[in-house]
């Protein structure tokens, strides 16, 4: 009897973990989505009138037209944010189906969580260049960086849970109790690097 307890909790923690999972990646699939679609249209507006003011350029440092023109926006010969509208749209449509009910293949939740890995591979070195290359904040891109960190640790912490990635049972019980905690020192610390590159500027009307 006690067994059958324990099998059903765990069934119902699965499910859970799924819905989690799920919710995570149809949210941040229509965030990441939108701010990739309107980065594009700024850009084509751009590309039009090189006068236009993007409506996100609000200040010297709260800039996004400067990034978008720049080389770093087009790192693989076209838009960075032509990768967002694909990819994102992807995204949202998995999780819609894992909300549904769906079962991904095992392959298929290897070949999502390391294209979300990629995904933040790119994001901190975009981080990394509009910090310390461009002295910009893109706005929306910003929303691109939570949007993608927050995808990447959920669809691990997914497979982790799976045992799609094999994991030690301290390290998965580490992960899965403190996920929400270790997430937002992975924001704070990106928060920290933003408050400090331009404290001169924040700073300025204190």
């Amino acid at each position: 009897m006690s067994h059958d307890v324990t099998a059903l909790a765990r069934r119902r923690q699965a499910v859970g973990a799924s819905r989690r999972t799920g919710w995570v990646m149809v949210l941040a699939g229509i965030a990441g989505w939108l701010a990739s679609f309107r980065l594009t249209v700024d850009d084509w507006r751009l590309l039009r009138d090189p006068t236009y003011q993007p409506p996100c350029n609000i200040s010297p440092v709260v800039s996004c037209g400067s990034v978008m023109s720049s080389p770093q926006g087009s790192l693989f010969g076209f838009p960075n944010m032509l990768l967002g509208l694909g990819a994102f749209a992807a995204v949202a449509a998995l999780g819609a189906a894992v909300l549904a009910g769906a079962r991904l293949h095992r392959r298929l939740w290897l070949a999502l969580d390391a294209g979300a890995f990629a995904g933040v591979v790119f994001a901190h070195w975009l981080i990394g260049q509009s910090l310390y290359e461009l002295n910009k904040l893109c706005p929306y891109c910003v929303g691109v960086w939570v949007v993608t960190i927050g995808l990447f640790w959920y669809v691990t912490l997914h497979c982790l849970e799976r045992g799609i990635i094999p994991a030690p049972r301290g390290v998965l019980h580490l992960v899965r109790d403190t996920h929400w905690l270790l997430l937002g020192a992975w924001y704070g610390v990106i928060a920290l690097l933003v408050l400090t590159r331009f404290w001169t500027y924040w700073s300025s009307p204190l």
